[in-house]
């Protein structure tokens, strides 16, 4: 019999059967999946370090005129809840509460993802109006660059918990749901390190 904790993350254990089993291989794969994704946000933070100075500004709105702290605290709050939201889900599956409860912290936590989102875009609308969009600064370039591809794939994320949803209550909590539901987490989880990364680094240093 296999360990019953392999890989990193929720483990659902041994009485699971199948899903347990299949599990420490389809995440070792998406854990392989996260970290090529972490190399393009990285790629983006270092473009965007390397822009946030005056002569990658060219003139054209800087970070306080552009950002709007108390909307990104707010965001970043919605966010730090949504993980603990999705655990509720992932603890309720583990131990087998039933697709209600799981179903529950699902839709808490697809709610919070939009409300981040309606936030963001609100922001993003905002920065328009001012002028400071892409093609006006290569600081502008790498912010539009970072920022928006992680609310991509929040939006990407809050589709999966949609579907996910779906397919619970059409097949039921069969193994392949349930392995789906933890690559899910993982995905979900990692996007919540991200954007600290991003809130530290994009919008912390605006007050630098």
């Amino acid at each position: 019999m296999k360990h019953p904790t392999l890989h990193p993350g929720l483990n659902l254990g041994p009485h699971h059967g199948e899903a347990h089993e299949d599990a420490e291989t389809l995440a070792f794969g998406f854990w392989v999946f996260l970290m090529s994704d972490l190399i393009i946000f990285g790629l983006m933070f270092a473009t965007y370090v390397t822009m946030a100075n005056p002569m990658g500004l060219a003139g054209g709105p800087g970070p306080k005129d552009a950002y709007d702290l108390t909307s990104v605290f707010v965001q970043t709050m919605i966010l730090l809840a949504s993980s603990l939201t999705f655990g509720m889900a992932s603890l309720a599956m583990r131990f087998e509460r039933g697709r209600g409860p799981i179903t529950f912290w699902l839709s808490v936590t697809l709610l919070l993802g939009l409300a981040f989102l309606s936030l963001e875009v609100r922001d993003f609308a905002h920065m328009i109006e001012i002028g400071a969009v892409p093609s006006r600064s290569g600081f502008l370039s790498a912010f539009w660059g970072l920022v928006p591809l992680h609310a991509l794939h929040v939006a990407a994320g809050c589709l999966w918990i949609m579907i996910m949803m779906i397919q619970m209550r059409t097949f039921g909590m069969v193994p392949l749901v349930k392995t789906r539901i933890l690559r899910l987490g993982l995905f979900w989880h990692f996007l919540d390190l991200i954007w600290i990364g991003i809130f530290t680094i994009v919008y912390l240093g605006a007050l630098a």
